[in-house]
């Protein structure tokens, strides 16, 4: 076999070297034989050789012996992790107890301390610390922030026309341009999410389509047609008039008052294809983190207003990495008050 065949990187073997390869290596030395001889025998590289023998002899004399104690100890020794910066993980932590996700966090702390790369971490360090590394100390956290469950999507109907299921339905096709393109605020995605059937309890889901921003009605104890239409007109007509421009739903029973809906909020709303939920892909993102908060099967009455509204702020102050990890609630804060000032400017004039 020719020496630079075994030295070919492509076939050198990897990894520590044995306590058998260095009693090998200090036979070889002891006989005058060369590094690249020595190498070649082994089919190492004959850096890895050089650098074992200048690590690990003693008054010039390689011991394999305390080779192999050495690397023993270096194997044992714990490695300092980004993650063990109290001020660092502290952050990881609470940001992780807020349900951020792993990589919501990376870029949040990138755009809170730019100047600073020790108050920065990858997702990937968060995702080695808790699973690679075993570190148990953030299982509990993990647990809250990862998104779980499964996204179905139903095969569509084909191409057709379709009865309407109620009077004067706007079908989700007939949507200005605007909309799609999120360009514009002020469009909404709306649904509800279930209780128990004993309960006939509900959460109504509304979702800003520019921002992420969340609303959610309170239906303890029931989700008719009645009890939705006055939940809606109620938290529409908080909102300033400038974002109230559409509102698109699902063909539930629970919107077969939308006329009045939008008699008294001044809100068109625009109705999905049957079994589309992807129609409403921001609301069905949004129902799937508040199933971490309100499982299915239970009894949603027992969650007050108080309790939605909290909800609301802890989703409206996650991080988003279409807004360059600006919360919700901060990208809805600039809209309004770059409305505001123009309305201001306009009144001076």
């Amino acid at each position: 076999m020719s020496l630079s065949l075994v030295l070919d990187p492509g076939i050198a073997r990897t990894g520590l070297l044995s306590l058998r390869e260095r009693e090998k290596i200090a036979f070889q030395i002891a006989r005058g034989s060369g590094v690249r001889n020595i190498a070649a025998t082994l089919s190492r590289a004959p850096s890895t050789i050089s650098r074992e023998v200048a690590r690990n002899s003693v008054n010039d004399r390689y011991l394999p012996s305390i080779a192999q104690e050495r690397t023993n100890e270096r194997a044992l020794r714990p490695r300092s992790q980004k993650l063990d910066g109290l001020a660092l993980r502290s952050q990881v932590k609470a940001m992780l107890a807020n349900r951020f996700s792993p990589e919501q966090i990376s870029g949040r702390l990138k755009l809170q301390h730019p100047k600073n790369p020790e108050l920065q971490v990858s997702h990937e360090t968060i995702f080695q610390a808790l699973y690679v590394q075993g570190r148990g100390s953030l299982r509990t956290e993990l647990t809250a922030a990862l998104r779980s469950g499964r996204s179905v999507r139903r095969p569509q109907r084909p191409d057709g026309p379709r009865p309407q299921r109620f009077r004067d339905m706007v079908m989700i096709s007939d949507r200005p341009a605007e909309i799609e393109d999120r360009a514009v605020p002020g469009h909404w995605e709306g649904d509800l999410i279930l209780g128990s059937t004993a309960s006939a309890s509900a959460i109504g889901t509304l979702v800003e389509r520019t921002t992420g921003f969340v609303m959610l009605l309170h239906l303890p104890s029931d989700h008719t047609a009645r009890t939705v239409a006055d939940a809606m007109i109620a938290a529409i007509n908080t909102l300033p008039e400038h974002l109230r421009r559409s509102t698109t739903w699902d063909q539930g029973s629970e919107m077969s008052r939308h006329r009045e809906i939008t008699m008294a909020t001044g809100m068109p709303i625009y109705f999905c294809d049957p079994h589309s939920p992807w129609q409403r892909g921001s609301n069905e993102n949004t129902n799937g983190l508040l199933r971490q908060y309100f499982p299915k099967g239970t009894d949603l009455s027992f969650h007050g207003p108080g309790t939605l509204e909290n909800v609301a702020a802890e989703l409206n102050r996650r991080p988003r990495k279409r807004h360059d990890y600006l919360t919700p609630a901060e990208v809805l804060d600039e809209l309004i008050s770059k409305s505001t000032n123009k309305a201001g400017v306009a009144d001076t004039t």
